[in-house]
């Protein structure tokens, strides 16, 4: 039976998609069928709780649920909000400049090769641009984000989602990007099955004090 108001607003990714019954990874439960229909309640950092067209919900990755197109908001009613680019695109900048200072003083002598190592160590600086299309690096969030010019949008994840309400500002891909990216990266090989699951690619966080609601 259809829950009454349910409205769809993500797709389960095309390889299906694990849950759980809390967002801390500790209690895991069935996976989602790949294109379900799927209507988010509620977020936690890079979690989010999914609730299906009976009326049973989980916790899952956030990040790797693909967004339904919705349509303009009618008159009267706020637009919705996307996340602001300026943030990475002056932390690219920073660590860029900083980047490029160490290396400045590498080549004058001023810095030997261990204490050059020494300062870069840690640093992960990614910026691809293509005319009005940007791809940034998130080192806060290991992942890469894709950028329009005007909005920010979580393009790849490199780790666990995590309870970080930060990490809610770019947690909807762009629909065709991640759809197209998620059917070709979801093709390998298994000695049971043909696919693995998106909990393997995509890891669960290490449950750490402090990270439960």
């Amino acid at each position: 039976m259809t829950v009454p108001e349910f409205r769809p607003s993500h797709v389960v990714p095309p390889d299906g998609m694990a849950t759980w019954a809390a967002p801390d990874a500790a209690r895991p439960l069935v996976p989602l069928d790949p294109l379900l229909p799927v209507e988010v309640v509620e977020r936690r950092g890079d979690w989010a709780l999914a609730r299906c067209s009976n009326g049973w919900s989980a916790w899952v990755d956030g990040r790797l649920l693909l967004s339904v197109p919705q349509g303009p908001p009618a008159a009267g009613q706020p637009t919705a909000r996307t996340a602001d680019p300026r943030p990475l695109l002056a932390a690219a900048e920073g660590a860029l400049g900083r980047y490029r200072q160490w290396v400045e003083e590498l080549l004058a002598g001023q810095l030997d090769r261990e204490a050059f190592a020494e300062r870069a160590r840690g640093t992960r600086i990614g910026a691809v641009v293509d005319g009005d299309a940007v791809w940034l690096y998130d080192a806060r969030h290991e992942r890469w984000c894709f950028c329009d010019g005007a909005s920010l949008v979580a393009f790849a994840v490199s780790e666990g989602p995590t309870t970080d309400a930060d990490a809610t500002d770019a947690t909807d891909a762009a629909g065709a990007e991640r759809a197209a990216g998620a059917a070709g990266a979801g093709r390998r090989e298994d000695a049971g099955n043909g696919d693995r699951p998106t909990a393997e690619r995509f890891p669960p966080p290490v449950d750490r004090p402090g990270d439960r609601p």
